[in-house]
């Protein structure tokens, strides 16, 4: 094990989140604040940016036009978690799921619940489908496919066009550790529909003694292998990040239904996975060649590869490979 000393403080992200580590770093070094308070601002950069088109405002929508947000938290000194999903209106979630932390017993609010749990703490409602976001939903209804997220038992897998997601996760110099994911999940979804990223343990997980880790990716693949919470898990048993997040990769296809396979046997999805020990070391693994994720600690801001599992060659092409979640 890495002196801790040497490598912390220190955050970890999806490559999205290359402006928003530098803030939480910056927070956290040269303001003493909390971990989980510095991931969420380094999170509502991309949020609130319209053209991201994969969280918080722009965010691409569902089926019938209309921007469904998930987001979560943890904070590892308090072990306190909180979540929305199928969040409308408010262009930040990981605030509102901040605010289920704090000010409620509960962990998970949704949908209509969740919205009118924010207007009440304060949160200003805005119609976050931008004219970009739009104008993509409706070249996409003009050339559907009526059943793309339905699935027919007598054809292969159709997978639908999806868009970002945003993963965050630091360790200040105190060992203490806080984590965050937030998306507007699978583009054209089914109304309703929740994918990983609000999720204790799939879309993100966080253990003050072990350290934190989340995903970006294909939602419904990552959530039957609890990836954030085995990833911990597996940390806490002695594995260092990039190891722990080898074995989760192996569980999720482990657990994907053979639909999703090609002929040759590779998946026909993506899956980024990131982690960070209370150690302050840190990983990126991905299924295919060519994914990175975003790192800020005493060396500054970097994108950096993840470890990957197939050569970008080896990519099926025989239905559309989803990219994030």
């Amino acid at each position: 094990m890495a002196d801790m000393a040497t490598l912390r403080p220190v955050v970890v992200a999806s490559a999205n989140g290359i402006r928003g580590v530098e803030k939480a770093y910056q927070m956290i070094t040269q303001e003493g604040a909390d971990p989980l308070d510095s991931v969420i601002a380094g999170v509502n950069i991309e949020e609130l940016d319209p053209e991201d088109i994969g969280v918080g405002l722009g965010g691409l929508p569902n089926e019938d036009g209309i921007v469904q947000l998930d987001a979560s938290c943890m904070h590892g000194p308090t072990r306190r978690a909180g979540a929305v999903a199928a969040l409308e209106g408010i262009a930040t979630p990981s605030l509102v799921a901040k605010a289920v932390m704090d000010y409620t017993d509960h962990v998970l609010l949704a949908g209509e619940g969740a919205k009118k749990f924010a207007l009440r703490m304060g949160f200003k409602e805005q119609n976050l489908l931008t004219d970009k976001s739009r104008q993509m939903w409706l070249r996409w209804r003009a050339r559907q496919n009526p059943s793309g997220n339905w699935l027919d038992p007598d054809a292969d897998a159709r997978l639908a066009f999806t868009s970002g997601t945003i993963n965050m996760n630091a360790v200040n110099a105190k060992g203490d550790i806080g984590s965050v994911t937030s998306t507007s999940g699978l583009a054209w979804k089914i109304p309703g529909r929740v994918g990983d990223s609000p999720i204790l343990g799939a879309g993100q997980y966080c253990d003050n003694d072990i350290g934190a880790a989340g995903a970006v990716g294909r939602g419904e693949a990552n959530i039957k292998a609890c990836g954030a919470f085995l990833a911990v898990e597996l940390m806490g048993q002695g594995l260092e990040p990039q190891e722990a997040l080898m074995r989760v990769m192996q569980r999720v296809l482990k657990m994907t239904e053979q639909r999703l396979f090609d002929a040759s046997g590779r998946p026909a999805f993506d899956l980024n996975l990131f982690a960070v020990n209370k150690a302050g070391q840190t990983a990126g693994y991905c299924l295919y060649e060519g994914a990175k994720y975003a790192v800020c600690d005493g060396n500054g801001p970097r994108v950096l590869e993840c470890t990957h599992l197939y050569k970008k060659s080896e990519r099926p092409t025989s239905a559309m490979v989803t990219s994030h979640r």
